[in-house]
């Protein structure tokens, strides 16, 4: 029989004995939520950027929750009491008439269809001026116009919901 060498003695100390149970470990685990919060931070970043704090939404005690279909397209539209003028800011672009935002909107319909329109309007806005903004959703074939209110008067952080 063979006598094992030296360094064949030596190698055999040195090796580590198999675990029988595997740690847990943490950080890999700490790693992985960090990265999700961000990617989730991220997104409603981009959604909560769309809200125009200018806007002073209605109340609406018997509003529905809103659901974010497909082909959406938010509307801000604005009413300053200074000059009795209004505005509209879709996706952060300005434009003082209706007629404006046409082929925005007619682009939209045809990429997708079943496009529609959520309109944030400001409580103070003038009926005549909203009336044109809904005018033109129609003549570039919005099928759905829905608005946006809060659901208690004095609300800073109005949850969204929809008034059809």
């Amino acid at each position: 029989m063979a006598r094992a060498s030296h360094a064949q003695d030596a190698r055999k100390q040195t090796r580590l004995v198999p675990e029988e149970d595997p740690e847990f470990q943490i950080a890999p685990m700490i790693d992985i939520l960090l990265v999700l919060l961000v990617f989730f931070m991220a997104i409603s970043t981009s959604e909560i950027l769309q809200v125009n704090e200018g806007v002073i939404l209605p109340v609406a005690k018997d509003a529905k929750k809103r659901t974010k279909p497909k082909g959406e397209v938010l509307i801000n539209v604005l009413w300053n009491q200074f000059n009795d003028a209004g505005s509209i800011d879709v996706s952060e672009h300005q434009y003082d008439r209706a007629e404006q935002i046409a082929d925005l909107l007619a682009k939209a319909v045809k990429d997708a269809p079943e496009t529609r329109v959520l309109i944030r309007a400001d409580r103070n806005v003038r009926y005549e001026y909203l009336r044109s903004v809904m005018l033109v959703a129609g003549q570039a074939g919005v099928g759905k116009v829905t608005f946006s209110v809060v659901d208690k008067e004095g609300s800073d952080a109005p949850t969204p919901k929809a008034a059809p």
